[in-house]
Parts: structure tokens; C-alpha cells; sequence
């Protein structure tokens, strides 16, 4: 039997464990990955120091976790983080993704989904939306 040294056989190691992973990338890419469609609401409440609003349409979109076209919802309040370009204006933030734009519309039509704007847009004074999709 051949004596490997240390380097030839971190060597052979390296460039096996490199081939390998090389060669799983490819199969890699042409999966579906879940969530290429962004769909990210930024809400300012009408009462904008107002405690129990906040809870109120945090409560509102809690319901809305229950609509099996989102993959992965998330509810979010500003960042203490303080740069420049960083928007905290809003209350509430809402980001949702799905796997398709058309699991995004079937949100969009979801019973859940309209009773949650009919009780709860009493809340806001100004919605952003932004939409998009993986590159």
C-alpha cells in the first residue's frame, strides 16, 4: 500500500470534496424553492402612538396566517437601526412569500383575507406595498 503524505492527502481530499459539491450545484439550481414571490405591506396607523391599535392590527394579521398560499408569513415592528437610507416611518410591517404570483392572488381573494381589510382598515391611514420575485 501507497504512504500518503499529509499535504498529497489533504490534497486529493480537497479536490474530491470540491467535484462533489460541483457536481450537486447544477441540481441545485433547478429546484423550486420556496417563496419566489415577495409580497411586503408596510402599514402607518392612523393613531400612530396609539398601543392598542398596533395590537389590534397585529391581532388582524395573525388571522391571516391561517391561508395555506403562504409559505412563510412574518410581522415586524421598525428596527432600532439608524442609517440614512433606512425607512422607519412605518407602524407595522407584513411580509409574506409564496411560491407563485398565483398563490399571492389566491391571498389576495381569500374570504380570510377581505374580512381582515373590512375589520381592520379603520386602523390605517397609509399602506406601501411591495412586490416581487426571485431572480
Amino acid at each position: 500500500m501507497k504512504k500518503l503524505s499529509r499535504r498529497s492527502f489533504l490534497g486529493n481530499s480537497t479536490s474530491l470534496s470540491l467535484a462533489g459539491f460541483f457536481g450537486v450545484m447544477p441540481a441545485l439550481g433547478k429546484q423550486k424553492q420556496k417563496g419566489d414571490f415577495v409580497h411586503h405591506v408596510y402599514f402607518w396607523l392612523k393613531n400612530p402612538g396609539s398601543a392598542e391599535d398596533k395590537a389590534k392590527l397585529i391581532e388582524g394579521l395573525n388571522t391571516l396566517k391561517s391561508i395555506k398560499a403562504i409559505q412563510l408569513a412574518r410581522i415586524g415592528v421598525p428596527a432600532s437601526t439608524n442609517r440614512d437610507v433606512i425607512e422607519r416611518g412605518y407602524d407595522v410591517s407584513w411580509l409574506l412569500f409564496f411560491n407563485n404570483l398565483e398563490e399571492q392572488e389566491v391571498y389576495q381573494k381569500h374570504p380570510i383575507h377581505l374580512k381582515f381589510v373590512e375589520n381592520y382598515s379603520h386602523l390605517w391611514d397609509k399602506v406601501v406595498v411591495y412586490d416581487s420575485v426571485d431572480v
